[in-house]
């Protein structure tokens, strides 16, 4: 079982990677990138459901249920 101050720095640590993604899709988008773009918003909203699941102990191995 993983600590609670490490599952909080899990959190803050996928948070981070998600708006740090999310400031690329700009740039992305200004360079007329736009597939790149689209990655990049999925990986922004995917990192930010990781760190709900870590908030609300939701375990899954599978990227699909995460996502469901």
């Amino acid at each position: 079982m993983i600590s609670d101050q490490d599952k909080k720095s899990l959190i803050e640590y996928r948070i981070a990677q998600a708006n740090e993604a999310i400031l690329e899709v700009q740039m992305l988008i200004d360079n007329g990138l736009l597939k790149i773009a689209v990655n990049r918003i999925y990986y922004g909203m995917f990192y930010s459901i990781i760190a709900l699941s870590l908030k609300y102990n939701f375990q899954t191995s599978k990227h699909l249920q995460l996502i469901g």
